[in-house]
Formats: C-alpha cells, sequence, structure tokens
C-alpha cells in the first residue's frame, strides 16, 4: 500500500522532514518561530505530488503551447522556457520547483530572517538582510548574500540521482530561482562531455528507467580514466554554455567539476580554473 504525504521533525527538533513518494524535503526556518511556517509547508505539501501526477504526460515532452493547471508544473515550464532551442523537458526543473513552492508556503504572511527548502541538493532559500547561504557542493562553494539575486541552487551530474547526458561529476549552479537553477545545472552537466571516448560507457536511459523524458537518449553510467588535458576539454564545453547563460542572466554562477578539477563562472562572466 501506498503512504501518502509524510511529516515529521527531525531529530534535532530544528528540521522539517517530507516525504512522499520521490521527493524527499529538508526544510527549516532559521531566526524566527517555526510552528506557523511548518504547519503553511505541511499544508501545501499534502496535495504537492497528486497535482504533478496529474500533469505528467505533458511534462515529460519538450514545452508546447499547453497551459498547465497544477502551480508546480507552471514553475517548471516557466524555468525552461528560456533554454527553448535546446532539448529539454520541464522534467528537467521538477526539484526545483517543488523547492521553491514548499518556501514560498513556508515564508508567506512572516517574518522569517532565513529559511531554506532543500530537495535533495536543490535548494530554495529566503535571505533577509544580514543573512546568507554557503553551499557544499561537490564541485565547490558558492556563497550567496542576502544583496545577491540568487534564491535557488542546483547541483547536477553524472553521478547523482538524475540521469546525465554529459561526465560532469557534479554542477552547481546558483540563479533566481530553484527551478531555474535546476534546468540549467542539467544543461551545463550535458555539455561537459567527450562524445565517442572508450572510457565513457553509455546507455539508452529508457533501459534505466522505461517512463525517462529522455526516451533513448544515451546517459553515462561508467567515466574511466582521463587525462587532464582531456577533463579540461570537456569542463572548458560546459564551461562555455555556462557563461552564455551568465551572459543572457539565466544563471548568476556556476561552479564545475570533474576528476579533482574544477572551473567556475562569476558575475563578471570571467572564468577562474582551479585544480584540486
Amino acid at each position: 500500500m501506498t503512504k501518502g504525504p509524510q511529516a515529521a521533525l527531525l531529530p534535532d527538533g530544528r528540521r522539517l522532514h517530507l516525504h512522499h513518494g520521490p521527493i524527499d524535503l529538508i526544510v527549516e526556518v532559521i531566526g524566527a518561530p517555526r510552528a506557523a511556517a511548518y504547519a503553511r509547508a505541511v499544508d501545501r505539501f499534502d496535495t504537492l505530488l497528486t497535482g504533478l501526477v496529474e500533469e505528467l504526460p505533458a511534462l515529460r515532452r519538450p514545452l508546447e503551447n499547453y497551459a498547465f493547471a497544477d502551480p508546480v508544473a507552471r514553475r517548471m515550464a516557466r524555468a525552461v522556457r528560456p533554454f527553448a532551442g535546446t532539448f529539454v523537458t520541464p522534467m528537467a526543473a521538477v526539484a526545483g520547483a517543488v523547492a521553491d513552492e514548499v518556501l514560498a508556503a513556508l515564508v508567506a504572511d512572516a517574518a522569517i530572517p532565513k529559511a531554506y527548502v532543500n530537495n535533495g541538493g536543490d535548494i530554495a532559500f529566503h535571505l533577509e538582510p544580514g543573512q546568507s547561504v554557503t553551499s557544499l557542493a561537490p564541485s565547490g562553494d558558492i556563497r550567496i548574500t542576502a544583496e545577491s539575486p540568487s534564491r535557488g541552487l542546483a547541483t547536477s551530474g553524472w553521478r547523482g540521482r538524475s540521469h546525465s547526458l554529459g561526465i560532469a561529476d557534479a554542477v552547481t549552479v546558483a540563479a533566481q530561482t530553484a527551478a531555474a537553477a535546476d534546468v540549467a545545472a542539467t544543461l551545463i552537466a550535458n555539455a561537459v562531455d567527450l562524445p565517442g571516448h572508450p572510457s565513457i560507457h553509455r546507455v539508452p536511459a529508457t533501459d534505466l528507467n522505461p517512463d525517462s523524458d529522455l526516451g533513448a537518449r544515451l546517459v553515462t553510467t561508467h567515466v574511466g580514466p582521463l587525462t587532464v588535458a582531456e577533463v579540461q576539454t570537456a569542463l572548458s564545453r560546459g564551461l562555455s554554455v555556462a557563461k552564455s547563460f551568465v551572459a543572457r542572466d539565466l544563471i548568476h554562477e556556476a561552479v564545475l567539476g570533474l576528476d579533482g578539477i574544477v572551473m567556475t563562472t562569476v558575475s563578471t562572466k570571467e572564468s577562474i580554473p582551479i585544480h584540486a
């Protein structure tokens, strides 16, 4: 029997755990009373997955002129729309959009200095003046202050919970929303690649998940030994995409990592290679 939405405080008494099907959230309010905020988050979470499931057929296809009724589905569609011209479906934004939706309920009608909703590493956060967050991502840290326009972080790569067309160990992105960061991280991670390299193993996405929105596109299952030059070539391809997203103001920063080498885009649109 499938369990419905579950909500419980974690043993630390500060953080709220929300779970339903594939959605697993850690929620925290910092610097303010939590009870009313957590009640709002739980109330919104109770029907969140049900609404999304009704929209799944359209969400698994590239964006068309389709009017989504579900608010999370609409967030997903808004997040992928600026990336038209590249194969991407609204499902690329699902984790971030869920985090954005629950955060909106969490901080509604309340004076909360700082809060976040973490959906498996895709994070939406609220910051009042004087507050900041720092990602502790595998690819490298990103620190965001209240003065930054970023309110979302997301990480993607072939080692993560979602399938990737590329070979990045991890790409972490800061953007205006978690949904936007989610899409961009996916696309940048896809671009970190060495097509045809014999050390890279791939299988059709549907072999791993028959319902995958990627269809028969080949996703990475193993990355063997690479030379430093090959790693830098692959990262440079992803970095080029990341810099184009920064130039278009679709994201604010990205950190790309592969085999111990990290490359970073910053708001000045410069790149900084860092050798671990």
